[in-house]
């Protein structure tokens, strides 16, 4: 008989199409923290494809720790109440590709360790969806791993008071690194 994880293989995903701007997004998606609460930062920028040119019709799903770098764990994230922070958020790019989130600028997860959030994104012509962390500051072993030149991919560089560019670049030359999940038995 077969080992288990030989038995149940992933089958083949289907590429997503251009429903995304109608299905998935919703009423104040892109509001993990409402923009007036104090401590809260906006995380932006444009999904670009491999030619450098905007990806119209991404989505992108934002997931965030508090401000002590605790994973946030509170109900909310589809019927945003204006003042709860969630964790969770979901935005479409416009036709220009860019994207804008409202957040708290997470705490490190553990000493010695940098803030991050994660970013997911789904576009058409992408058979999975894809994992990638935006740093807002450098020094974090994670990071350290990464080979130098393509470091930057992962850090969002602070362009206002309180405001972070993070650009995403899905293949070619300045590539984001995006990451695998090893062990979540998907093999």
């Amino acid at each position: 008989m077969p080992e288990q994880h030989e038995q149940y293989l992933q089958t083949p995903s289907q590429t997503v199409g251009p429903f995304f701007g109608y299905a998935l997004p919703y009423d104040g998606g892109p509001e993990v923290a409402p923009p007036w609460r104090e401590g809260a930062i906006r995380l932006h920028g444009t999904v670009l494809d491999g030619d450098g040119e905007p990806v119209p019709d991404a989505i992108l799903e934002l997931w965030g720790a508090d401000e002590d770098g605790t994973p946030i764990a509170r109900r909310g994230s589809l019927q945003r109440d204006g003042y709860t922070v969630t964790g969770f958020g979901r935005a479409a790019v416009d036709r220009a590709g860019h994207y804008s989130f409202t957040t708290v600028r997470p705490g490190a997860p553990s000493p010695g360790r940098a803030p991050y959030l994660l970013v997911t994104v789904f576009a058409r012509g992408l058979l999975h969806h894809l994992f990638t962390r935006a740093y807002l500051e450098d020094g974090d072993p994670f990071l350290a791993s990464v080979p130098e030149e393509r470091r930057s991919t992962l850090i969002a560089t602070p362009d206002g008071d309180g405001s972070y560019r993070f650009d995403i670049r899905l293949q070619g030359e300045g590539e984001t690194v995006f990451l695998d999940f090893v062990g979540d038995g998907r093999g």
